[in-house]
Order: C-alpha cells, then sequence, then structure tokens
C-alpha cells in the first residue's frame, strides 16, 4: 500500500468535508420540504378530502347503529 502525503491527507480530508457539507445542505432541504405540512395538504388535497369522508361516514353509520340498537 503506497504512503501518502501529509499534503495528499490533508487534500483529501477537505475534499471530505466539502462533500459532507453538500450532502447536510441537501438532506436539509430534502427533510424541510417533507416536513412541510402545509405543501403536504396542498399537494394532496383531494386524498385528504376523501378520508375525511370516508371517516365520517363511518362515524356517521356507527351512529346510526348505536341508535338503532337503543
Amino acid at each position: 500500500m503506497a504512503q501518502r502525503t501529509p499534503a495528499e491527507i490533508r487534500s483529501s480530508i477537505e475534499a471530505n468535508r466539502e462533500e459532507l457539507a453538500l450532502s447536510v445542505q441537501r438532506l436539509r432541504g430534502e427533510v424541510a420540504r417533507v416536513t412541510d405540512w402545509r405543501a403536504q395538504l396542498q399537494r394532496h388535497r383531494t386524498e385528504i378530502a376523501l378520508g375525511a369522508a370516508a371517516v365520517g361516514l363511518m362515524v356517521g353509520i356507527r351512529m346510526l347503529r348505536a341508535r338503532r340498537r337503543d
């Protein structure tokens, strides 16, 4: 295995730091995008409305069944 000079090692460390900084920056952007609930709500408006309607229907059916038992 070839020995690296101190300058090569420093250069490698600096390149790794720059790559890591870029990766962290990209990750922060991705986390911010994914956890932005307002944007998620805008993107999935139809699915949320359908889910709310389904839950409302199920609750209504249960309430009707409970009334009939009384």
